[in-house]
């Protein structure tokens, strides 16, 4: 084909439209009488695809045959109906196009113009258009006056449209449009495509809807475009090849010589190499005409799904096409579109790229393009979009694979940290090019010479390397997860991997310290990849379902892997056992191995030499992961089913009763002397207290009886003032462990024992004294162990204790005294809410802040499931909620969580808490600063936190009313407080309370706001006697108008019984009079629109309305004044007598 600045082939005269030759023949009958020229009469589907809903299919009974189109039978009908029977036939979806393209051929044959209207149609239809064309619109108008029209009659009631419409229904009709012209082209491609009459009227027509402004219409065509072009590319190639083997005939048969020749033959041969000629110009005119007339404008339209149809189909002609496609002229247009800012194009631009650079013949004819566009295709690895991503580095994979030298190793270098990325299908892709840049070679060079284990070694090596340079020591499992698609063989190749390990090192050939722990992580991650199947956490969200097949190959994967490592595991750990690092890996190993095997090999001497080397293990090392990891480990043995059990459970008690005599022997002498005297004796006291405590949280290890000798070494460093860290830590948590042991055991049996019972009461209020001790005046990390502690074992032994039918653990719930709760917030406040919020740009204490912030969520965490639970009262979390809005970035999630979680307990205790922890920030603030820091940015911090908790009060409106109507009794009753103080001169202090009042009023409904009204008069007329508060009037004033249900003039027009009262007026008085009103927020305070809908339901009925009386205002206003009473709640409920019309409602 030629290259798209060839111009177009003049053609012969042919007729100025396709429909000139019957339209004055047809013209009377193009539309039917009374209709307007253009309309249709059913027009279903259409209304259907511009609104975007689900369509209905066709009324015919289930399992009757589609019925046939009916075929044309006039020309006018083939202009009004015809488009219609193809439009249903692809979207009732049928499955064979074949014979509706034959069919409509048929009918072509017979009437070429009256077909040619009826595919006309078919695609106005599909661009979900009204409209049709006629015989009359054709035979005298242009194509541009065709679509103006068309586009009059469109009346788009919707963005949507059926290519854009996302149901099955139209997911299947797009396929079928696509499908549709492929298979008219192929059908055409011997004859009807060079009658220079269907393609030429077609692709004008295209054309021109390609430049309309409506979205629908430039979707569709240049997508029936785009797909038009690649059939005659198709047709093109095969002409193509025809014209080639006809001219190979003609060579063939002229070689024979002058004698040999049969001249008819040479002549035929000769015609047929002209036509298949004229074939390949006229298609190549066709071509030229779509690629300049539609391509050429559309791959930058504005909508990023036609500039994607345009680019992924350019790949196509490039890919088949490649004698006429493949050059600078059309490449360009993908190079230039992969800077566009749409993901969907960037990503279509990548998979055409990938089908060029898939072999190595079309590869090599882009080495112009590859020098031009490198660069930003390996940007491309870091685009924002993922799959992007994941493309643009499968497309470097198929370049380095096809291109030799096109990649510098700068190029590769951008590409290797991928495989450390948490998307799983880009690390894939950049582990696959890692593996065949950086470490095939080798291997296959290695594996060629037949010694498959040495290509092994040699992988492992360079994997070795890689992982040590890129300084990501600690992420050896996605490492392995990222080559596990491509080198899976390699990595599980456990004779090379253990035979690395058990090699005697040495300085030549040895792997060195660091080589050999990194080596041990990617086994032991390869044993987790081979046995669990599941990516490394970060890289898959939710859980991942394995078939039946997968199961049982990870099982015979468990058995292979016990097969191996059980008798080479002592002797790596012996090997190993000093080293923490390594021997922590090696322990884990186990978690992955089939451990019946141990019973059914017969192989008890391998488990005896494996506790063995645990026991030492154990009074070797003294790190946390370690001693984690070694109960850890004993723990899958000590499973009673196991046939070896008794070994396990012998093997356990010796290392207890070593650390039990151990234990006893220098408790007792540490409490007869001085620990700040015996440094070296409290270190193995200290260690020795760190096993027991790590054992102690797998294993039950209460027949040693650790908790008396822990507590009474707890009570003397609390009594002499030596508490040290290394030693109270461990003493505390071995003694939490020892009381939920004991728990479990009363929990467990059926009847437990009365007097263990109060034993372990006892032993639970001794605890939770020396926790409370160790609150104050310690060492920081023993008060956050201590309340830590606290509060599980509050949270443990709860009211929820009972919960599950053991109601005889009714003696077990401990409550917590007052002056225990006092503590736990005041250690919150010191602890959780008082540290800097400056952020350091230094990466290491950016580390150490990110660790710092979580402990401190975890202590709030702790504290706040107290209160949900139950254990605390639900004003402690008072001390809580005023945080709210100063720390939300830190802790926004914990603390709304529990807000909603509390408001469920007890709505209006709920709300009295949080009114509390508004007064608590009010009066904290006039003590620091006085009464007159209404100014101040802290009040608006505080008025700003009223309105972030008026919002939870949002939903469930009528849920939420007695406690919204008591949240403002209650704080009324705040703001006219006398001080305490005698000066007389500081009035009503808190009055300015109001003001953070008024944020909850656009909640109220408007009876509550006129009772509240009512009772706010009330109470402030005994305090506004004289003018000595006129200077805090405004909070008064601001917080009475927040309650005004409408404007003076609004009440007092008469209310018509027949319309539906409104609030429009509400919010726009309120807010105007709000800033006239004194108050210092700029923004206007009653906006809330959240009632308009259901006005009708916050009050009574109309009639009920108009004939009530002052008496019973008077009533529910004295309800609501009522003072402090114990039957508060009942009566507060009482002044909304209209709850049960929502309830019948179904609102409640």
């Amino acid at each position: 084909m030629s290259p798209p600045s060839m111009p177009l082939r003049r053609r012969p005269a042919r007729p100025r439209s396709p429909a000139a030759a019957s339209s004055s023949s047809s013209a009377g009958s193009a539309t039917p009488p009374g209709r307007g020229a253009g309309w249709i009469s059913d027009s279903e589907v259409e209304a259907e695809a511009a609104v975007g809903r689900r369509a209905k299919r066709p009324t015919r009974r289930r399992g009757s045959p589609v019925p046939k189109r009916a075929r044309p039978r006039a020309s006018g009908e083939a202009g009004s109906a015809g488009g219609l029977g193809l439009f249903e036939a692809l979207k009732a979806g049928r499955s064979a196009l074949e014979p509706v393209v034959d069919e409509w051929l048929e009918g072509y044959q017979e009437d070429r113009a009256g077909g040619f209207v009826e595919l006309l149609n078919f695609v106005v239809r599909a661009c979900g258009c009204r409209g049709a064309v006629t015989l009359e619109m054709l035979g005298r108008l242009q194509n541009s006056e065709i679509i103006k029209g068309l586009t009059e009659a469109f009346e788009e009631d919707s963005a949507e449209y059926p290519l854009l419409l996302n149901t099955p229904t139209w997911r299947r009709f797009r396929a079928g449009f696509c499908e549709f012209i492929t298979v008219l082209v192929c059908r055409t491609q011997h004859n009807v495509v060079y009658d220079e009459y269907l393609m030429d009227g077609l692709i004008a027509f295209l054309t021109g809807l390609s430049d309309s402004q409506v979205r629908a219409f430039r979707h569709t065509s240049t997508l029936a475009a785009m797909k038009l072009m690649t059939a005659l590319v198709h047709v093109a190639l095969s002409v193509s090849l025809q014209k080639d083997n006809a001219q190979r005939q003609y060579e063939t048969e002229r070689a024979k010589g002058l004698g040999c020749w049969a001249p008819g033959k040479l002549e035929g041969l000769l015609e047929k190499h002209k036509e298949f000629q004229e074939k390949q110009e006229e298609l190549e005119t066709l071509m030229n005409a779509l690629f300049k007339g539609v391509f050429v404008h559309r791959y930058r339209d504005l909508i990023p799904e036609i500039r994607a149809i345009c680019i992924g189909e350019m790949g196509q002609w490039i890919q088949h096409y490649t004698a006429s496609f493949l050059t600078d002229g059309y490449l360009k247009y993908i190079g230039w579109t992969l800077h566009d800012k749409q993901g969907e194009v960037r990503l279509g631009c990548l998979l055409a790229l990938q089908g060029l650079y898939c072999s190595p013949e079309t590869a090599s004819q882009m080495e112009l393009f590859t020098s031009r566009f490198k660069e930003r295709i390996v940007s491309m690895v870091l685009d924002k979009e993922p799959q992007v991503a994941t493309e643009a580095v499968r497309l470097l994979t198929l370049i380095l694979q096809n291109m030799d030298g096109a990649l510098t190793d700068a190029d590769c270098e951008r590409v290797f940290p991928l495989v450390y990325a948490s998307s799983r299908p880009l690390a894939a892709a950049a582990g696959g090019f890692l593996y065949r840049k950086f470490l095939a070679p080798k291997v296959d060079a290695r594996a060629k010479s037949g010694d498959r284990h040495e290509g092994t070694r040699v992988f492992l090596q360079l994997l070795l390397v890689f992982f040590i340079e890129s300084e990501f020591h600690d992420h050896a499992a996605y490492l392995v997860d990222s080559l596990w698609d491509c080198a899976s063989a390699l990595l599980k190749d456990w004779p090379v991997l253990t035979g690395l390990l058990l090699e005697e090192s040495s300085i030549e050939a040895g792997l060195g310290d660091l080589k050999e722990s990194s080596l041990i992580l990617i086994l032991v991650a390869s044993m987790r990849q081979a046995t669990e199947g599941h990516p490394p956490i970060g890289r898959f969200s939710g859980k991942k379902v394995f078939s039946a097949r997968e199961r049982k190959v990870q099982s015979e994967e468990r058995l292979r892997l016990a097969q191996h490592f059980v008798p080479l595991l002592p002797q790596l750990l012996a090997k190993f056992s000093a080293d923490a690092e390594k021997v922590g890996p090696l322990l884990e190993a186990l978690r992955y191995f089939d451990l019946t095997h141990y019973s059914s090999g017969r192989l008890e001497k391998y488990l005896d030499l494996l506790l063995s080397q645990l026991k030492e293990v154990v009074e070797k090392h003294t790190s946390s992961e370690v001693l984690e990891l070694a109960s850890q480990t004993l723990q899958l043995f000590c499973r009673t089913e196991f046939a070896f059990y008794s070994r396990v459970d012998f093997a356990r008690s010796c290392i207890m009763d070593y650390l039990a005599d151990k234990f006893q022997h220098e408790a007792t002498e540490l409490l007869q002397s001085s620990f700040s005297e015996e440094e070296e004796e409290v270190y193995s006291m200290a260690t020795t207290l760190r096993r027991i405590a790590f054992f102690h949280s797998a294993h039950d290890l209460t027949p040693w009886r650790f908790f008396e000798p822990c507590v009474r070494l707890l009570r003397h460093l609390l009594n002499t003032g030596e508490a040290c860290e290394q030693v109270v830590i461990p003493a505390m948590t071995c003694a939490h462990f020892s009381l939920l042991w004991e728990l479990s055991h009363c929990s467990a049996g059926a009847l437990p024992d009365q007097q263990h019972l109060l034993s372990l009461k006892d032993k639970v209020a001794a605890f939770c004294s020396l926790c409370q001790s160790c609150l104050m005046d310690m060492e920081p990390c023993i008060q956050k162990q201590a309340f830590v502690l606290l509060s599980d074992l509050l949270l443990i032994f709860g009211p929820q204790l009972t919960d599950g039918g053991h109601s005889v653990l009714q003696e077990l719930v401990y409550h917590p005294e007052s002056a225990l709760q006092s503590q736990l917030a005041g250690f919150l406040m010191d602890h959780v809410f008082n540290h800097s919020q400056a952020q350091d740009d230094d990466s290491e204490n950016g580390e150490l802040q990110v660790e710092q912030l979580h402990q401190r969520r975890n202590l709030l965490s702790g504290f706040c499931k107290l209160v949900v639970y139950g254990v605390l009262e639900l004003s402690a979390a008072s001390d809580v909620f005023k945080y709210y809005s100063k720390f939300y970035d830190d802790y926004g999630d914990i603390i709304k969580e529990t807000l909603n979680q509390t408001r469920q307990i007890d709505r209006i205790e709920w709300a009295h808490t949080l009114l509390l922890s508004l007064q608590q920030l009010l009066t904290q603030l006039f003590l620091e600063e006085g009464p007159g820091a209404t100014d101040s940015a802290a009040f608006l911090d505080i008025r700003d936190l009223a309105r972030r908790f008026s919002l939870l009060f949002g939903l469930h409106q009528l849920q939420n009313r007695p406690a919204l109507v008591a949240l403002h009794k209650d704080g009324i009753k705040f703001a006219f407080e006398e001080p305490a103080s005698p000066n007389p001169s500081l009035g009503l202090i808190n009055l300015p309370f109001l003001e953070l009042l008024s944020e909850f009023s656009p909640r109220l409904l408007p009876p509550d706001k006129a009772l509240l009204l009512a009772y706010l008069k009330k109470t402030g007329q005994a305090h506004f006697s004289g003018s000595r508060d006129e200077p805090r009037w405004p909070s008064l004033l601001l917080y009475r108008h927040s309650l005004s249900p409408q404007q003076e003039a609004e009440a007092l027009q008469p209310r018509k019984a027949s319309k539906r009262r409104h609030l429009s007026g509400s919010s726009e008085h309120s807010g105007s009079t709000s800033l006239a009103s004194g108050s210092h927020l700029q923004t206007p305070l009653l906006t809330s629109t959240a009632l308009r809908v259901k006005r009708q339901l916050t009050g009574p009925p109309l009639e009920m309305e108009s004939s009530g009386s002052e008496a019973e205002f008077a009533q529910r206003l004295h309800l609501i004044e009522e003072p402090e009473n114990s039957q508060e709640r009942e009566v507060t409920g009482l002044v909304f007598p209209w709850k049960n019309v929502a309830i019948g409602l179904g609102l409640l």
